[in-house]
């Protein structure tokens, strides 16, 4: 039985999550220890995840019953939200942006990737969402060994880094933002569409705190604009055990 939102011991604070890297490794599965733990919080407290993906890919890691789970569910940043299992109003990347501009747009990429010579590409190297374009360099299809290797190899020569510089130097007249975030991808996006996006949803629960936890909270990262942002009481995290340690920390 989940205690109401206003019957909750501390029925001021509501605690979101970022999901790769923060309540789960990266693109895996969470563990029941964390399922655990977000259960007891959320007798205490107001819990809600944040993330880039699209709500199908945040059941694969978080669970089919995801709805249930969280008080308020973001997915693409908030652009599609739940709260209570009830869906909120939704944002569309491509009328915002026009099919000849993001045409434009796909085409830059596409041709930029294809003179990449990184050691391994799989597939899915861009991924419409709803509110946004997820772009792979090596490919979404990559297994967790070859994101590992990825993630070492980007590290030392910035493909990612490289291609967002050229995006923003090619559509400076579009108010696009760039968030390299997870392991192999980055987000394309409208400004403002970042992570805080949801917090118009939240203030809305006249919510005097709001805690977020995050992984990717460096400048650049997908969790830096919320992460920064002084509605919110930020905590940078390493893992999903670190966060689990802060927790515990603050509310048990």
């Amino acid at each position: 039985m989940v205690v109401p939102l206003t019957e909750r011991p501390i029925k001021d604070t509501v605690v979101l999550f970022d999901v790769d890297g923060t309540l789960t490794p990266a693109r895996l599965e969470i563990s029941p220890e964390m399922k655990q733990l977000l259960a007891d919080l959320r007798d205490k407290v107001a819990i809600g995840f944040v993330g880039g993906s699209d709500l199908v890919k945040q059941k694969e890691q978080l669970g089919d019953n995801v709805l249930d789970m969280f008080d308020f569910c973001f997915s693409e940043n908030g652009l599609t939200a739940y709260r209570l299992g009830k869906q909120l109003a939704s944002q569309s990347f491509i009328q915002w942006i026009g099919e000849d501009k993001y045409r434009a747009l796909v085409k830059f990429i596409l041709r930029h990737l294809s003179e990449l010579d990184l050691p391994k590409v799989r597939g899915t190297f861009i991924e419409f969402r709803n509110g946004m374009i997820n772009v792979s360099p090596i490919g979404r299809n990559a297994s967790t060994a070859e994101r590992n290797e990825f993630e070492a190899y980007d590290k030392e020569h910035k493909i990612r880094e490289t291609l967002v510089s050229k995006l923003k130097a090619e559509f400076s007249d579009l108010a696009l933002t760039y968030s390299i975030g997870g392991q192999i991808s980055f987000d394309v996006f409208p400004t403002g569409w970042d992570k805080t996006y949801c917090l118009q949803h939240i203030e809305k629960e006249g919510f005097k705190d709001i805690h977020f936890f995050g992984d990717k909270s460096f400048k650049g990262g997908n969790d830096y604009e919320i992460y920064e942002d002084p509605r919110t009481i930020g905590h940078a995290v390493n893992s999903p055990a670190d966060t689990m340690r802060i927790l515990k920390e603050l509310f048990f």
